[in-house]
């Protein structure tokens, strides 16, 4: 009969997975999770000396190889702040009438009017459970309604997209006006930068996908601009003919390892070594033997 203490042993299936994708941070970022039971990057970033980007990659690559929905009590990281949105208290359409807020009023007009149609009751009730529960001011949830419209590129987001980006601000305890805008702002500056940087990488025509976007997130967080990640790409397509990520990574990081964070400190101080001029070939000492006997003649 299997104990306490096995809940966490490998099966031999995933033991068999872990091994033919032959790949080291993969087989450490399981057993971090099947240890700790969370998906938490950051956290296994930092107790397995690895990268954001490099433990991100490796959990998509688990998810892939389908090792993550036997894992016990797994949790995604970033919910200690706050439960899932799903887990929002449940509230009764009874509930809302009853308090008679009229700052929520003032809200769900708004709402009605960005939308551009009345509220359904599940959709009323996430609405209020953004308003009560997470406890955003109404010119902030105002601001929040806008900032969604944005974000889904002129279309009419759902409910459910908003009630998420609110767990967002609120994690980030955005509690003002002012606030707000300056989080509005400075994700409008990542976005820019990400497009900017998916440009210079010679990707067009396309979304990002979810693990190249979080390389490049990872990267412009250390401070790195676009124009600098370029000059990564180029030693990496140079040094291996392609774009690879991982190898891309491991540039970015050396040089955030030894302080480099400008395109000068870069040429500077991580050029690559000069190519040793070759000896001139000298002559054989039998040679030098035969000329010295020549003279003597």
């Amino acid at each position: 009969m299997q104990s306490a203490k096995d809940d966490n042993l490998i099966g031999a299936s995933a033991a068999d997975r872990l091994i033919a994708a032959h790949d080291g941070d993969v087989a450490l970022l399981y057993l971090y999770i099947r240890r700790s039971g969370s998906a938490d990057t950051e956290g296994a970033a930092r107790a397995l000396c690895r990268t954001l980007g490099e433990m991100e990659a490796a959990l998509e690559k688990l998810g892939r190889m389908g090792l993550l929905a036997d894992v016990p009590a797994l949790k995604p990281a970033g919910q200690d702040r706050f439960p899932p949105a799903d887990e929002m208290p449940q509230y009764s359409a009874a509930d809302i009438v009853s308090r008679d807020d009229k700052v929520f009023s003032a809200v769900l007009l708004e709402a009605q009017r960005v939308l551009g149609h009345a509220l359904s009751t599940p959709d009323l009730k996430k609405l209020f459970g953004i308003y009560d529960y997470l406890r955003l001011p109404a010119e902030v949830i105002m601001l929040l309604l806008h900032h969604c419209v944005t974000l889904s590129n002129g279309r009419l987001p759902s409910m459910r997209f908003i009630e998420k980006e609110a767990f967002v601000w609120a994690d980030n305890e955005i509690r003002t006006a002012e606030q707000a805008e300056a989080f509005i702002e400075a994700q409008r500056r990542r976005s820019g930068q990400s497009a900017e940087t998916a440009r210079l990488l010679g990707i067009t025509g396309r979304e990002l996908s979810a693990t190249e976007k979080r390389y490049i997130a990872s990267w412009l967080d250390l401070g790195y601009t676009p124009e600098l990640i370029a000059i990564a790409y180029d030693r990496t397509v140079t040094n291996t003919g392609a774009l690879k990520w991982g190898y891309m990574n491991k540039i970015i990081q050396s040089w955030h390892e030894k302080g480099l964070l400008t395109a000068e400190d870069v040429e500077t101080k991580d050029r690559r070594s000069p190519a040793r001029t070759p000896k001139k070939a000298e002559p054989p000492r039998d040679l030098d033997k035969l000329l010295s006997a020549l003279d003597t003649i």
